[in-house]
């Protein structure tokens, strides 16, 4: 993909971003297609056509979708869905196979060592969601982070996570493992993950949270026969440093609320109708 057409790619989706957040912030007065369209600066056809190409659902379904009493029947349909997931096998390897990923925890002491003498090639890019920070080792994707404006805070993070590691940059390489994770979606991944085993738990619990489907903090937690642990639960999915393939957006209050979202509220309402959509 042209560098071009990358960068129309990303303003199409700061735009949709200003819709969602638009959108949001006033369903209650059920405005227009034509004034959300004029409030972000594209044409009302343009804006219905791309908004579908990103969230895939049309404008109008989205503000349907956003109200709290949908997002409650939506969750009453997903009750224990990580239980389902298991009962149908999907916990399995053949679960892993069909995600395209496979999870791979550090060793105590490489986690003691925070990554040292880990090599690490790490770059920036568009994604059809935003921007994007994804690093890599010879084991596996082990950092994918986006951000809006905020590079320096994503890069930051990164490197609190992997603070001994000797990192490379090499924005070309981080174009075409993006373009291969969200574009061609035509390679099998590993990830590299360091975290407490608990934290791992929780994030290869998240991965087995079907495409389409969403569950509650409190699912998970239950799912580890550790039910008491919600907090602790929110706590290792706040800290997931892998976004999307590891997918925390999936998770949501009890109430059906769109939860915190490090990456961004709006952009997890982007996620979770996107994938609601292919489901179909």
């Amino acid at each position: 993909m042209s560098e071009d057409k990358l960068y129309l790619q990303n303003e199409n989706y700061n735009k949709i971003v200003k819709a969602i957040k638009f959108i949001d912030e006033n369903f209650k007065e059920q405005p227009s297609i034509d004034t959300i369209a004029e409030y972000i600066g594209m044409s009302k056809y343009h804006f219905i056509r791309v908004f579908k190409e990103y969230v895939g659902v049309t404008p109008i379904q989205f503000l349907q979708s956003i109200t709290l009493n949908y997002a409650k029947e939506h969750l009453k349909e997903s009750t224990s869905i990580l239980e389902s997931s298991l009962d149908l096998g999907l916990s399995s390897p053949s679960r892993l196979h069909d995600l395209f990923v496979n999870v791979i925890g550090v060793t105590p002491k490489e986690y003691k060592q925070l990554g040292q003498n880990v090599e690490i090639t790490y770059g920036y890019g568009y994604t059809p969601f935003g921007n994007a920070l994804v690093a890599l080792t010879r084991r596996g994707i082990c950092f994918l982070g986006f951000y809006d404006t905020n590079k320096e805070d994503v890069h930051k993070r990164f490197k609190q996570i992997w603070a001994k590691a000797d990192l490379i940059q090499d924005d070309k390489k981080a174009t075409e493992v993006l373009d291969s994770i969200f574009i061609k979606k035509d390679k099998k991944f590993s990830l590299y993950l360091k975290g407490t085993n608990f934290q791992i738990n929780v994030w290869k619990a998240l991965i087995n949270i079907p495409d389409g489907s969403i569950t509650t903090y409190q699912e998970v937690a239950k799912y580890l026969e550790n039910p008491k642990a919600v907090r602790a639960v929110a706590n290792a999915i706040g800290s997931n440093p892998i976004g999307y393939l590891i997918p925390c957006h999936r998770v949501l209050g009890k109430s059906g609320a769109m939860t915190g979202y490090r990456w961004g509220i709006e952009r997890k309402k982007i996620l979770v109708a996107y994938e609601a959509l292919k489901k179909k």
